[in-house]
């Protein structure tokens, strides 16, 4: 297991490589000038070429590639352009709301999803089965903002119980926290609660026809036991495979749902950055998230074997 998990680490290392070389091109390739932002529309010609000449703008573009990667390796991810702050620093300052808002979706998707998958699979073919099946149809089809400004319009704005946007962390209290999380959570969970849901579903009715179980209810096993500790544990290969592709599609979703909610997240910050072309911030955090991204996948391949031994690497 240790040297799989070493070989898996030792592969990642083209994968970053890959990524970064991708995401500096592009943004070097897309229309638009970072000096001319920074400088202002009165800005004069020789202004301009200061600045690009103070950001390294005017280097060959393998000579900013090169100076970007050697300050990588050392841990630097740059300096954000607008604001001369150490990208490292932003990204810590805004870490926090991210974590939080991705740690109580999983939890509240995973609380909601492999419960309600369970049911439909265990009442096959009844009104509730068919009555999950059109919630997880609901929750593929809307996207994530339809979701979250219906919430606010409901939720916040017509009924008063939560307020419209904005973050408060666990100093504030923990009341005024899961307040103003309540409503991203619900609606970034929507559309991975119905996929983890559907997929819990389909695997553990495969299961249940299987012969062990039928053998498990002949033998007077009660059908809590046969759906828990038969069914849906040997089922969970593909339930951890969907949990994971989720997991790390929240990324996505987070900055669609902090840009709804105002929270001052990583999302958010991505954002911002695009707006401003500021290269250092957009670098930084889409590296972290496609380091999360392969990180995930592999802990999701770990577990495989937790869940069925007879996985070998």
């Amino acid at each position: 297991m240790l040297a799989y998990i070493a070989r898996r680490i030792v592969t990642t290392i083209p994968v970053v490589v890959m990524v970064a070389i991708v995401i500096f091109a592009l943004l070097r390739l897309t229309p638009g000038d970072p000096a001319a932002i920074i400088a202002g529309d009165d800005a004069s010609p020789a202004q301009l070429e200061a600045i690009r000449i103070q950001m390294g703008l005017n280097l060959p573009i393998y000579e900013q590639f090169f100076q970007w990667t050697s300050d990588l390796l050392k841990g630097n991810l740059g300096t954000s352009l607008l604001s001369n702050t150490p990208v490292t620093a932003l990204i810590a300052d805004r870490m926090g709301p991210t974590i939080a808002l991705a740690i109580a979706t999983l939890s509240f998707t995973l609380l909601i999803a492999i419960p309600i998958g369970v049911i439909a699979a265990w009442r096959h073919g009844k009104i509730t089965d068919r009555f999950v099946m059109i919630l997880s149809v609901l929750g593929f089809s809307i996207p994530t903002f339809v979701v979250g400004y219906l919430l606010i319009y409901i939720f916040s704005m017509k009924l008063g119980w939560f307020p419209v946007q904005g973050y408060r962390d666990l100093s504030s209290g923990f009341y005024e926290f899961a307040r103003r999380l309540t409503l991203p959570t619900i609606a970034l969970s929507a559309v991975y609660t119905a996929l983890i849901a559907r997929i819990t579903r389909s695997s553990v009715i495969e299961v249940m026809n299987e012969d062990f179980v039928r053998t498990a209810r002949a033998k007077g096993v009660k059908e809590s036991t046969v759906l828990l500790r038969h069914a849906l544990r040997n089922a969970a290969v593909p339930i951890v495979t969907v949990i994971g592709i989720g997991a790390a599609s929240l990324i996505g979703g987070v900055v669609v749902t902090e840009s709804v909610f105002n929270i001052p997240g990583l999302g958010r910050l991505v954002v911002e950055a695009v707006l401003a072309r500021d290269y250092p911030i957009i670098q930084g955090v889409i590296l972290l998230f496609s380091l999360t991204y392969i990180v995930i996948n592999l802990i999701v391949d770990v577990l495989y074997t937790v869940f069925d031994p007879r996985i070998t690497y």
